[in-house]
């Protein structure tokens, strides 16, 4: 098999993979759906309560994400699983028979927003560390890289299955067939076979836990810099679904089928980024530092596109600069932690991510429907582009680097410590 899919090679991952790539399908419909269910069926093109819904998706994670973490170290973590997909199934289940009843009003999909982040706050860890005991030491990197190229394969596909079921049978059955894709990661799990370590001991209060967590992030720079770094560009570089969801609507004028296909066109680039990775024995640093930057870049291009087609095209590379970010990260953290502190640094990581995202999409939307859509677009990319070069700046200080010395490290040449 070839280098870019060794992690395949395993019999159990293969089995999570073919499980995880369906329910990913549904996750990816189901956002388009909830979307434009908030943006034109409860409200008049709201990009504040488009915002809110996100933000408050996502606010568990930065509320309980931590916690989640000490879950997954102290237990199995497929039992984990199970539960969590359990619970997001039947959240999807509920939000949408309220629709197709004719029932659903804003606080219903606010409430099922807050609590399908409750479960993800619990599933996320767990997932990310159950992958990393499915594949062993030496396939983390590659099998981080896949799980990303899965994930946006679905966003590929799913996005535009949604707007195409949107525009001909309403946003309540893409709700219902997410609801049902759960059951194929649930028949995943109980197919596998894997000797899990021992949960760590439980002797201490979980509070203690997680401090003991964020101590160990506090003593690693190259942890630090990653965190940062993934709390800004969570808060404005990350609000895909507000700003997609207000440059479709409200700029552009388009409808459902046009705003699901938004999203499969900026899978392509995380799909090719995720790719990309698959093919690298391990993270780099100018990775990471490079796709802070080109995300910046590429938003504010984004913000100034004078057509849907272009602004369309432009989320490619958007897509491919957010993707080579969050992989170098993951793989950073999943191979320079050690196993008993992997599942809360990685809640952290989690935590602060989505929690930027949290606090980051209502003021993007609020920018959105005060300023305009492209103003919410091009706010983000700055602030995303002005953290990309202080943390070059950061790392040639750090490192006593020249203007030459930089660079060559972003050409690959050299690649220094953080």
């Amino acid at each position: 098999m070839s280098a870019m899919f060794r992690a395949l090679e395993n019999p159990n991952y293969r089995i999570w993979a073919s499980g995880a790539i369906v329910s990913n399908i549904g996750t990816w419909m189901q956002r388009v759906a909830q979307d434009w269910l908030v943006l034109t069926v409860l409200t008049d093109h709201s990009g504040a309560a488009v915002g809110l819904t996100t933000g408050l998706q996502f606010l568990p994670m930065l509320l309980f994400g931590p916690y989640g973490g000490v879950l997954a170290d102290r237990y199995r973590k497929r039992i984990i699983l199970m539960w969590t997909q359990l619970a997001m199934g039947f959240t999807g289940l509920a939000i949408g028979l309220l629709v197709v009843t004719g029932t659903a009003q804003l606080w219903h999909a606010y409430v099922a927003a807050f609590c399908l982040g409750v479960a993800s706050a619990v599933d996320a860890p767990a997932r990310q560390a159950f992958v990393s005991e499915l594949v062993g030491q030496e396939n983390i990197s590659n099998a981080v890289a896949l799980n990303s190229a899965s994930f946006n394969t679905a966003r590929l596909t799913g996005p535009a299955i949604a707007g195409v079921l949107i525009a001909w049978v309403g946003t309540g059955p893409v709700f219902l067939l997410n609801a049902a894709s759960f059951a194929a990661v649930l028949v995943s799990l109980f197919r596998i076979r894997t000797t899990q370590p021992a949960p760590i001991a439980r002797g201490e209060r979980n509070k203690h836990q997680v401090a003991e967590g964020i101590r160990y992030v506090r003593r690693r720079p190259d942890l630090m810099l990653i965190m940062v770094l993934v709390g800004i560009l969570g808060a404005f570089g990350m609000n895909f679904p507000v700003i997609n969801s207000l440059m479709a609507t409200t700029e552009f004028r388009m409808g459902p089928s046009e705003f699901g296909l938004l999203g499969s066109i900026m899978a392509v680039g995380t799909l090719a980024g995720a790719l990309l990775a698959a093919r690298r024995s391990g993270p780099r640093l100018r990775f990471l530092l490079g796709g802070a930057l080109g995300l910046g870049i590429f938003t504010v291009l984004g913000s100034i596109a004078p057509t849907f087609w272009v602004y369309a095209a432009i989320l490619i590379p958007v897509g491919l600069a957010s993707i080579t970010f969050l992989n170098s990260c993951n793989t950073s953290i999943q191979l320079s932690v050690e196993p008993q502190f992997r599942g809360r640094v990685l809640a952290l990581y989690l935590a602060i991510l989505q929690g930027g995202t949290a606090i980051g999409s209502p003021l993007v939307g609020w920018i959105g429907s005060e300023f305009g859509a492209r103003w919410s677009v091009a706010v983000g990319g700055i602030v995303v582009l002005l953290a990309g070069i202080a943390a070059v700046i950061a790392v040639t200080r750090r490192n006593r680097l020249t203007l030459r010395g930089a660079l060559r490290m972003a050409l690959g040449r050299r690649e220094p410590a953080v």
